[in-house]
């Protein structure tokens, strides 16, 4: 499904990334784990294609996609929840939402309401600003969004920073459910012990740029996460 090579991603001349080799599985829920600034962002970053590759390569089903723009990524359906939701404030639920369509070959009607299954709170707010929404239903509207592109595969960055703890919890019961019906892998960058045991089926933690453990989400425990995570 995807397939990251031997990639390395720099700052300027700092080198963030390097060397990471990792599959996800069309079956697969992946989890990226680590400290801050040991670069999980700047890997998303750089398999949508944000952040252009100093070497290595990055596939979507066999295509080499590693010299592609982000939107033609996304056009081949990729799909990107950045951290700090980045919702357009100003637009409504529903003007966001269309922009999550836009440019992709989607039946807006058909897509939406196939959305408002998996987020009926949205429905609710249609008319709304973005911007005046609580933290968890920008994060809801930030996913959805993302979703509406039909994508076929989902990249989430950090996506229970700021949110309350039932709020996480319906967020991976969504994301579990979507990836069980559509099957759609996703793959999400996390530091929340609790969510990523909770919607991972397998896990990577990096540091300093490098994978330094990986495994089924069952062998994440507690000394290996101290070991690697703790402060």
């Amino acid at each position: 499904m995807l397939s990251v090579r031997d990639i390395e991603v720099s700052y300027g001349k700092s080198r963030v990334i390097q060397g990471i080799s990792f599959d996800v599985a069309q079956d697969e829920k992946l989890v990226i784990i680590g400290r801050n600034g040991v670069g999980k962002t700047t890997l998303l970053k750089s398999i949508v294609g944000l952040l252009s590759l100093n070497q290595g390569e990055i596939s979507l089903f066999n295509e080499n996609i590693s010299k592609d723009k982000a939107f033609t990524r996304s056009q081949k359906g990729i799909a990107y929840v950045p951290q700090g939701r980045e919702i357009i404030p100003d637009l409504t639920v529903q003007e966001n939402l269309e922009l999550g369509a836009l440019a992709h070959k989607v039946d807006y009607a058909e897509k939406v309401e196939e959305i408002f299954e998996y987020f009926p709170i949205l429905k609710d707010h249609l008319k709304r600003k973005g911007g005046v929404l609580s933290g968890g239903q920008q994060q809801q509207l930030s996913i959805a969004r993302a979703l509406m592109s039909n994508p076929k595969i989902l990249l989430l960055d950090e996506p229970t920073e700021g949110i309350q703890p039932n709020i996480v919890m319906e967020i991976s019961n969504i994301l579990t459910r979507y990836h069980q019906e559509k099957g759609v892998p996703i793959v999400v960058v996390e530091q929340n012990l609790k969510f990523a045991r909770k919607l991972g089926d397998r896990f990577l933690i990096i540091q300093r740029g490098q994978i330094v453990a990986d495994g089924q989400i069952d062998e994440l425990t507690d000394e290996l996460s101290e070991s690697y995570l703790s402060v």
